[in-house]
């Protein structure tokens, strides 16, 4: 693989890594009801790409943003 085809790649794979990364980041804040639920959630976030869509389509809205306090 030459520079210009593995640089390209890399770039390629950015917004699926920044979108697995939203959706571990999403899942850390919400409140899932039980430490095991958003456990589960957390760990199928975290499979590259395919983890964040099934979160996206199944879990996103199952969890709870907390209360701001004040």
């Amino acid at each position: 693989m030459d520079l210009k085809a593995a640089i390209t790649f890399i770039v390629a794979c950015i917004p699926f890594l920044l979108f697995t990364v939203w959706a571990i980041v999403d899942v850390l804040m919400k409140d899932f009801g039980t430490t095991g639920r958003k456990a589960l959630w957390a760990l199928v976030a975290s499979v590259p790409f395919i983890g964040a869509v099934v979160y996206l389509l199944a879990g996103f809205r199952q969890g709870r943003k907390p209360e701001k306090a004040g």
